[in-house]
């Protein structure tokens, strides 16, 4: 049984997910005592889910070891190691977007040979990537069977195109869908820093693409399939981290419901929106596949080009947004003020600003939580694990929307 973990977006949101993959690695271990391996050969994922799968695929020769780094990555990250964080750096950033709007997009362009292009400056992120990520490593997992396919999305904002990235053990025929394709390419941190591009935030990423180049951003943008690319690796069984719970959420109780919303609470329901639409209604349509096939006799099935597909969602029992605005005075002082100016430092705001909250506190809190809501799934985490094949086997493209 080829088992898949898929990893979804969410900014800082995202340490949640290393604690989910402490538990699984517990848990592996305890399904198979004498298995050091990672159980998923088919990694995926997109925005931070994305560094945080290739920090994992490059460990996939032991799987407690990697999920312990990430884990420690985590545990010890500030906003200064993701985004300058500065004064000189975040008043430059206003700057520009007060002279824009002041002058005139076009003419303080020209004035200032540079258009404001987001809110900030994500260089330290690349320096991480490259501290803390082998690419070599992936190619080696690769090579010795121990992975069969590591994936990555990104938006290109000069096509429209949805594409995933892949590194795979054997070729694997790419396949290509209505605005969503996808390309066999080597994986390098330019690819993930696309993938991890929250938009307004933090700038696009030129990558080249069939000779040219264009400009790619966050991943969680327009994925209408996340899914899809571990179907199409041939997973039979996923098991899906996400940043919020897969299906709408009742809203939380505002003592200001009749107060004009500030840019900070719009922004977070875009971002939602961006980062934890998709998951839900993808699972659904997975769902009614799944229902399909099980009506379709058994010689059938195979021509069908469909097959049954098991899915696992692992997602945060309590609100993130709550556990956020816990901790928004441990931000750095710059930028409380940046958010400030959106109404992002305010507990009404602390969903949008959940996303840019890379505090250790923060993110500590969010690891124990996927810990324990991994660890509440454990029996059947456990059959799971205990049926994996973990060898990469050859398996036909799956015909899937």
């Amino acid at each position: 049984m080829r088992l898949a973990l898929v990893m979804m977006g969410g900014g800082a949101r995202a340490a949640y997910q290393a604690g989910a993959l402490r538990a699984l690695a517990e848990l592996a271990e305890a399904a198979d005592p004498a298995r050091r391996a990672m159980p998923f050969t088919i990694v995926c994922g997109t925005s931070a889910g994305a560094i945080n799968a290739t920090s994992i695929a490059s460990h996939a020769d032991h799987f407690a070891q990697g999920a312990a780094r990430l884990v420690d990555v985590w545990s010890n990250i500030t906003p200064d190691q993701v985004y300058r964080t500065d004064w000189p750096g975040i008043a430059a950033a206003g700057a520009r977007w007060l002279g824009a709007l002041a002058f005139g997009w076009a003419t303080f362009g020209l004035m200032a040979r540079r258009m404001p292009r987001t809110l900030l400056d994500n260089t330290p992120l690349e320096h991480l990537i490259a501290r803390t990520l082998s690419f070599h490593r992936i190619e080696q997992m690769l090579d010795e069977r121990r992975l069969h396919a590591l994936a990555v999305t990104a938006l290109s904002y000069s096509s429209g195109r949805h594409l995933t990235f892949y590194q795979a053990s054997e070729p694997i025929h790419a396949w290509r869908r209505a605005q969503r394709t996808a390309r066999m390419v080597a994986l390098t941190p330019a690819h993930l820093l696309a993938s991890a591009s929250i938009p307004y935030v933090f700038p696009a990423v030129r990558l080249e693409l069939d000779g040219h180049h264009e400009y790619f951003g966050d991943g969680s943008i327009r994925q209408i399939a996340p899914l899809s690319p571990a179907i199409h690796f041939g997973a039979q069984r996923i098991v899906v981290i996400g940043a919020a719970v897969p299906t709408p959420e009742v809203p939380a109780a505002c003592p200001d419901i009749d107060v004009y919303p500030t840019l900070a609470q719009i922004g977070q329901q875009v971002l939602a929106s961006v980062f934890l639409d998709s998951l839900g209604a993808d699972m659904e349509r997975l769902d009614h596949i799944n229902r399909v096939v099980l009506q379709l006799p058994h010689a059938v099935e195979p021509e069908s080009g469909w097959r049954h597909v098991d899915v696992l969602a692992i997602a945060p029992s309590e609100r993130i947004e709550l556990i956020a605005a816990r901790h928004l005075l441990r931000l750095p002082a710059s930028v409380r003020m940046l958010l400030g100016a959106v109404g992002g430092n305010r507990a009404s705001g602390a969903a949008f600003a959940s996303y840019l909250l890379f505090e250790q506190t923060f993110t500590r809190e969010l690891i124990e939580l996927g810990y324990r809501d991994t660890l509440a799934q454990r029996d059947l985490l456990l059959i799971w694990l205990q049926s994996s094949t973990g060898a990469p086997e050859a398996h036909p493209e799956a015909r899937r929307g």
